[in-house]
């Protein structure tokens, strides 16, 4: 008799081997690939490796890695441009393929100079994402810490150093820095010009995770690369309203929180304002979503990725509150979160019923959902050390 925990680790196992196949990772089918998806996807694999000592996963992980940088980190296909984004020669594209940043693998090719904006189609459109970015950034992280291997810590130094240069711009009206949403794909234009809510935080938690794997790896040269970018990140962080009442947006809020109360505890990081900030976020936005429930609806009005999000989130509150347990240096007002975390396993088993991912919402998302789902079955790949 298997327990729940295990039915989950094997359905994950098995999202993930398909995700595998049918994107071209393993089998003969063509590459397809998309920054966030893959960022997660990396993680899960690493996770099932971990858990099974499977060589297997680890290489569908480091292939994985090598895909998305030479599909992401080039042109196109039917782009005029060719080779690696920004130009660069074919030996310094292998040497540094996150130099120029990432694609993020939409269907359509990025909006020329000059034509009109749309914003239905623009969601459509190539170009880059500063949070898909940062989860790529989290995910060589995770690469690094699983193999010991210091070329994906800089890869990953490399990109948040780029994307930021190039997502952080100080030509606003009012002269105060600010991030855009979405570039080009040479990183020389604007595409939308809002900010995303969470990006900054998404910024600076990337960047003090970097610094803190670089302290312990006694590595000097990489803990001072991006303390210029820390110090930019955390300015924009300050005042800002990060409540939400979008599911993944809270489950991002959640993870931020987790990861920052690793980095509390392990890394000596001192900045538990900042995450009673966050809690406090999360909160606010975990009643306003519980008040609607919007997990009642049918799938069809559902998107399953930014449930699964809000999951992912909540399972790293389940590692936070036990994290409390044992230390004094956590917020108090962790305890009153908890009254939420039923809702992960709500979401969960809704998207494992086979029925619900019949719907037109979960094929439409097909890839993205599935590894999303896995990763909240089987998180460990994603939250863990």
């Amino acid at each position: 008799m298997i327990t729940e925990a295990q039915a989950d680790d094997r359905f994950a196992r098995h999202l993930m081997d398909e995700f595998a196949e049918i994107t071209g990772l393993s089998g003969s089918k063509p590459a397809r690939r998309y920054l966030w998806t893959d960022a997660f996807a990396v993680c899960n694999f690493l996770g099932i490796h971990r858990q099974r000592g499977e060589g297997r996963y680890l290489d569908l992980a480091l292939r994985l890695v090598d895909q998305v940088h030479h599909v992401l980190g080039r042109y196109r296909s039917g782009d005029a441009r060719h080779g690696w984004i920004g130009g660069r020669s074919e030996a310094e594209g292998e040497r540094h393929p996150t130099r120029g940043g990432l694609r993020i693998g939409k269907p359509l090719p990025e909006r020329a100079p000059g034509d009109p904006f749309d914003a239905r189609l623009e969601w459509d459109r190539d170009g880059q994402y500063f949070h898909y970015l940062t989860q790529w950034v989290h995910a060589l992280h995770k690469v690094h810490r699983e193999t010991g291997e210091p070329i994906f810590r800089t890869w990953a130094v490399e990109l948040a150093e780029v994307a930021h240069a190039a997502f952080v711009r100080s030509d606003s009206p009012m002269g105060a820095p600010r991030m855009v949403w979405k570039m080009s794909i040479d990183l020389d234009r604007v595409l939308v010009a809002s900010m995303g809510q969470h990006d900054p935080l998404d910024a600076w938690i990337a960047y003090l995770e970097l610094r803190s794997a670089a302290a312990d790896a006694e590595s000097a040269v990489t803990f001072g690369t991006l303390q210029r970018e820390i110090d930019e990140a955390a300015m924009l962080c300050r005042g800002a309203d990060w409540a939400t009442d979008d599911p993944l947006g809270i489950g991002t809020l959640l993870i931020s929180a987790y990861r920052l109360t690793t980095m509390i505890l392990e890394h000596a990081v001192e900045d538990g304002e900042s995450l009673g900030r966050i809690l406090a976020a999360a909160e606010v936005g975990l009643a306003a979503y519980a008040r609607g429930d919007p997990l009642a609806e049918p799938a069809a009005r559902r998107l399953a990725f930014r449930e699964l999000g809000l999951a992912l989130g909540l399972h790293a509150l389940e590692r936070m509150l036990a994290l409390a347990a044992g230390s004094q240096r956590l917020p108090k007002r962790l305890a009153d979160l908890a009254r939420y975390l039923p809702l992960a396993g709500r979401i969960d088993a809704f998207w494992c019923a086979g029925v619900n991912r019949q719907a037109s919402t979960w094929l439409a998302h097909g890839d993205i959902n599935a590894v999303m789902l896995a990763t909240s079955l089987a998180p460990s790949g994603y939250l863990g050390s």
